[in-house]
Order: C-alpha cells, then structure tokens, then sequence
C-alpha cells in the first residue's frame, strides 16, 4: 500500500504546486490590446500610454498589437468579442453595423470645431458614460471610453469648393451606412473600402478621395498620391477604447480600477498630445509636397454641405438603432453643455 500511495502523494503534491504557480501566473497576467493606426499615430500613442499606467500599477503586462498586425479593423473586433484579444480600440465607423447608434458620430457637423468645447464633450458627455457602456455591453464589449483623434478632411484628386464638385467622385469611406449617406448627401459616390487598399486604391483611380485628420493623412502619407486636401469642417474622427466584457467583470476591483486609471491617464494625455498636431501635420505635408493645395472653406461655402446635415439625422434616426432618438437627444444636450 505504502508503495500505491507515495506516487500518489507525490502526483498530488505536484498537482498542488502547479495550481499555486498557475495561480500567481494568472494574477500576473498579459492583456492583448489591438487598435487600427501605427504605434506613433494618436492611437499607438494612447495605446502606449495605456500600457505604461498599467505596467507602473499593477503586475500585468500589456502586448500591443498596431494596425496590420493581427488584421483588418472587423478582425481584431471579432478576436475581442472571442475573448482572444482583451483590448480593442476602434472607431465608431467600424462598429455601426454591430452598434447602430454609434453611428451619430457621422451626421456631419454635428461635434463642434472648437477645441475646448469638443474635449468637454467627450469628458463629460452622458450619452458616451451612460447610454453607450448599455449598448456595448450588449455586444460583449466594455467601453472604456470615447475620445477625438482631429479635424476630419477630405483628400482628392481636384478641388472641392461645393457640392458640385464631388460629382463623380469616389470617396473610399469606412463600411458604415450613415457615412456612406454622409457622403451621397454631399453629392459624391461612397465607395467602402478597407483601409489596406485605400493607398492603391487612390494610385489606381478606383476611388478618387477619402477623409482623415490631417496626422494619419501624413504619416500614411496618402498626400503623395492625391492633389488636394480640403477642410470642410464637418466632422472630427471619433474612436473607443473597449474591453472584452467577460474578461474585465472576472477581474478584481482593484484591477478593473487599475484598467479605469490607465484609461483616464491616456485620455488626458491624448488630449494633450494632440495640442497643435493637426497644424505641424499640414506644415509636413506642404513640405514634403509644396504642390499640394490645403483649403479651408469659408462658412458660407461650407453652408450647403451644413444643410445636408438634417438628411443625414433623419437616415440616423430610421437606422440608428432601437435607441436613436434617445442618443442624438442627450448627443446634442451634452453639446449644448460643452458650449456653456
């Protein structure tokens, strides 16, 4: 007997030693974090910090995934739903279909221009603290938070001064249906496309323009294959920062606390960070290519563009989802107190 139960104490002192270093493994865990630019664009720098606040206060390593690594913007999505990746961080744009009432953020000019009323919103809007962490967790996904990444712009390969100008033009845009109707509305053709082949996609003529802030037009260096890049004042890019839901309600309270100060801390730096960005951008821009146009539209050209904005909220409203009125209500209450 005595000869049976030795290995057998020994197997369970082994099993027993396996769960307790399993254990302290688990506690000291790496998260996957994915998001859609290159580690130096506004999102690789928030990603970065985000890293660096959770590193310094907690035993957890983050692994950051750039664009490209892990695929398109709907492959690190599903890979956060899945559980596979625990961070995703992604705009709104790619989320409409899943998320419908996330599509508000594309009725144009409906985020104001101004600097500090646009950080106000998004620190203290209760449609992004309150209505959209419901919408997202129906999806499996925790919100974090929403942040801007700068002034949208169109480039292209003639000028835009009017509506009549996108006659005819292509403008890759992402798969969302109210920006795709942002766009019809302006006069142009939509043409969805996934990031990875919008630079060919613009060397080869299959679409004509596209819209970006100014630091991701640079740094993809899109302005080598296209003549002109407008502003038209109408939108500022719009991401979030989410979690896979599973994952962060199993995780302590001091860890989810450790998640929540991480996040604040890349907010406000990303706020900061992006101080004077959009300008130095433009300035690298007409330096790399002096021929390049950069055009700012008065606010009476920008005026019928402006009118197309209530097509647009209606198409919101019949499409946006079972809470859409309830979200563009509190979207413009919020707006209203960010200007006060």
């Amino acid at each position: 007997m005595t000869h049976t139960t030795r290995p057998a104490f020994r197997l369970a002192t082994a099993s027993l030693t396996a769960l307790i270093l399993g254990s302290g493994a688990a506690m000291a865990d790496t998260w996957r974090y994915a998001f859609e630019e290159a580690l130096d664009e506004v999102q690789g720098v928030f990603a970065q910090k985000f890293k660096e606040e959770v590193e310094a206060n907690s035993d957890h390593e983050v692994q950051l995934f750039p664009f490209g690594t892990l695929g398109e913007s709907d492959n690190i999505l599903e890979q956060t739903q899945s559980g596979i990746l625990q961070f995703v961080n992604q705009s709104p744009g790619f989320t409409g279909a899943l998320i419908p009432e996330a599509q508000v953020f594309f009725v144009p000019y409906l985020l104001p221009e101004d600097d500090d009323q646009l950080f106000a919103f998004f620190r203290n809007s209760e449609a992004i603290n309150t209505i959209f962490p419901e919408l997202y967790a129906q999806q499996g996904l925790e919100l974090l938070t929403m942040y801007p990444e700068g002034e949208v712009m169109v480039t292209s390969d003639r000028p835009i001064a009017a509506p009549a100008d996108f006659n005819d033009v292509k403008v890759r845009v992402m798969t969302n249906p109210l920006l795709v109707e942002s766009y019809r509305a302006f006069g142009a053709t939509p043409t969805p496309l996934p990031w990875g082949e919008v630079y060919g996609g613009l060397q080869t003529g299959i679409v004509d323009a596209q819209e970006n802030p100014a630091f991701f037009i640079e740094s993809t260096r899109m302005y080598e294959v296209q003549d002109h890049i407008t502003r038209l004042g109408h939108n500022n890019f719009t991401t979030a920062l989410m979690a896979n839901q599973d994952f962060f309600a199993g995780l302590s309270e001091e860890d989810q606390q450790v998640i929540r100060d991480a996040t604040q801390a890349a907010f406000d730096h990303i706020i900061e960070y992006q101080q004077g960005l959009t300008e130095a951008s433009l300035e690298a821009i007409t330096a790399a290519k002096p021929s390049i146009t950069v055009t700012t539209l008065t606010e009476e050209e920008r005026a019928p563009f402006r009118d197309t904005a209530e097509r647009v909220e209606a198409t919101f409203l019949e499409i946006g989802g079972p809470r859409a009125q309830e979200v563009l209500d509190q979207m413009k209450a919020d707006l209203d107190a960010a200007a006060n």
